[in-house]
């Protein structure tokens, strides 16, 4: 028998992200994933590291990769739609769970309990962690559009920043203070940044 759990998570290149924007460069939910699950691990070992978190960063990673892995059977419905009331949150992650289940069908059955925690993560630290970087991530993104002239994201990322600035992990604070501010640079002030 054939399993096509990994076909469909591999499709997650052409999930268009920001699909009620105007980018000028479009985002896809695999190199967004790619993304969180990198900022979720160093958010985690930071916090391990800094603040004695009981984490396993790697885990972290894990779960920032297949955060947004139901949307290969969903897509990427847009945050004003999904969170505009109640009702529609709770039927989006009710759909999001359902897609979840239907992606662990495509597993074969020994594998099922493996990837389980990562598709239908339970809440907690570990979680946080994942929804912060996302929203990093999401920041992110606006700030790269802003250097590009486009200001469709400018209330978008006011609004993802003052999100951030209400997390109450010291670890999130530390990588948006100690990592966040070079994503405003050009390559050529990167550069210099680096040059001892």
């Amino acid at each position: 028998m054939q399993h096509p759990f990994f076909a469909y998570i591999s499709r997650l290149r052409y999930i268009r992200r920001w699909g009620l924007m105007r980018s000028v460069m479009p985002e896809n939910d695999a190199e967004h994933s790619l993304q969180v699950a990198m900022l979720a691990h160093a958010i985690a070992i930071i916090g391990r590291n800094r603040y004695g978190r009981d984490v396993v960063p790697e885990h972290v990673l894990a779960l920032g990769v297949y955060h947004d892995v139901s949307e290969v059977i969903t897509g990427d419905m847009p945050t004003p739609v999904k969170y505009q009331t109640d009702e529609l949150r709770k039927s989006y992650k009710d759909v999001e769970r359902m897609a979840n289940e239907r992606l662990l069908t495509m597993l074969p059955g020994e594998l099922r309990v493996a990837f389980q925690p990562y598709l239908n993560a339970p809440r907690g630290y570990a979680r946080q962690l994942v929804k912060a970087a996302d929203s990093i991530s999401a920041y992110i993104k606006c700030l790269e559009e802003k250097r590009a002239g486009n200001r469709e994201f400018d209330a978008a990322g006011a609004s993802i920043r003052q999100a951030l600035s209400e997390i109450d992990l010291p670890e999130v604070q530390d990588f948006i203070r100690d990592f966040l501010p070079s994503f405003e640079l050009s390559l050529d002030e990167l550069n210099r940044q680096v040059q001892p």
